[in-house]
């Protein structure tokens, strides 16, 4: 038996450097690149952010306040044709008001002076014809404070798509570029990952909303996605 059992030994043996060898060989060479694709298209919903702040003597009264004014807010949000899947409470907050007076020591004294609510409503606008119509009635019934607007869509998957096409195709020319230049030529697509970059909102303070005396005027233009992509070729 040992000596059928030799020869298999000795094979084994010999088998297993030679497996060592392939493991170590140093991997082919490549080239790292990054490409970058962008794609625009006109947004399909606006998303606005509406605060209503009110001031009283009391938390209570404060608090009573805000309440119908919001749902002032909230009932011509309503009827302007906003679902409830559209209406979010971002934050409420009560916050007590202080009048300081310096004291001889140098010292200062607090002097209550009243409580401020102030209640924050998300809005998603569907119609964005309809935005401009919608800041001018909030603002009528009471949102004062705070406040934004950004644009943005419901589903960019068809513009990211192309988005990503044109980063790869960047990614492919500057390799080629590269390649060219060092005298060699790129191979097969070894790994490619991808980031997208969402288009930044487009803030509006409420403030501005005061010197309205018609619908305010809103332009929605377009939102840009870019796509970057990073793209490991093998080199030739």
């Amino acid at each position: 038996m040992t000596r059928h059992l030799l020869p298999l030994a000795l094979a084994a043996a010999i088998a297993f450097p030679a497996m060592a060898g392939a493991t170590d060989s140093p991997p082919p060479p490549r080239i790292v690149v990054t490409g970058e694709g962008e794609a625009t298209a006109a947004p399909d919903l606006a998303l606005l952010t509406l605060s209503v702040m009110r001031e009283a003597k009391t938390a209570r009264a404060a608090l009573d306040a805000n309440n119908d004014a919001m749902a002032s807010v909230i009932a011509a949000m309503k009827s302007a044709g906003i679902k409830e899947r559209d209406l979010q409470t971002a934050g409420i907050q009560i916050s007590p008001r202080y009048n300081y007076t310096n004291k001889p020591d140098g010292s200062q004294e607090a002097e209550l002076i009243a409580y401020q609510v102030t209640n924050t409503l998300s809005v998603r606008i569907r119609d964005i014809d309809k935005t401009g119509e919608i800041l001018d009635k909030a603002v009528s019934l009471g949102v004062n404070q705070g406040g934004g607007i950004s644009f943005s869509n419901e589903d960019p998957a068809a513009t990211l798509t192309e988005a990503r096409k044109k980063a790869v195709a960047d990614a492919m020319a500057k390799a080629k570029t590269l390649a060219e230049a060092a005298g060699v030529s790129i191979g097969r697509v070894l790994e490619i990952t991808d980031q997208n970059v969402a288009p930044p909102p487009i803030p509006m303070n409420a403030k501005a909303f005061d010197v309205a005396r018609e619908s305010v005027p809103v332009q929605a233009g377009e939102n840009s996605y870019t796509v970057q992509v990073t793209v490991t070729f093998e080199l030739k």
